[in-house]
């Protein structure tokens, strides 16, 4: 690929990636449709691993399974981005474990960040799901990557 090709493939990457992260910042923080109202709430964390993802699989027909689908898979979709455009960025950051790590980091971060605004809640099964969707959005690059290596070289 040419060094000019790189470097656009690089900006339109750069540009995608800052698009996201604010997207990712409204619906974590200010979008009030998914209930991050501030106000006077209480702190509300779970430091329990599996048991909020328990508690909405076992409670799946009281809550709908828009509720269940938006909790469980939602946390995992809103962090591919995460996983498949920071490789094209940066290529040091091409490996899953890079990846896994800069993910679980920002999940915790954003976990952090939510407890203290008291938006939202610090979730453990939040940033589990949230680095299996960047490794997931990791698994999509390198499969992207081989398919263009095998057909242009």
């Amino acid at each position: 690929m040419r060094k000019e090709t790189k470097k656009r493939i690089r900006v339109i990457s750069l540009f995608l990636f800052i698009f996201y992260l604010i997207l990712l910042i409204y619906f974590l923080f200010f979008a009030e449709n998914f209930g991050r109202v501030s106000g006077d709430r209480e702190y509300a964390y779970n430091l329990e691993l599996f048991k909020e993802i328990k508690r909405f699989w076992n409670y799946r027909k009281e809550l709908g399974s828009l509720a269940v689908f938006t909790n469980i898979a939602g946390n995992i979709i809103c962090f591919l981005p995460f996983g498949a455009i920071l490789p094209v960025l940066n290529r040091r950051n091409a490996s899953i474990l890079r990846i896994a790590l800069y993910t679980f980091e920002f999940s915790f971060l954003v976990e952090c960040a939510q407890l203290i605004s008291r938006v939202g809640s610090f979730d453990v099964d939040d940033i589990l799901l949230n680095t299996a969707g960047g490794i997931l959005g990791y698994l999509i690059y390198a499969l992207c990557n081989a398919v263009r290596r095998k057909c242009y070289g």
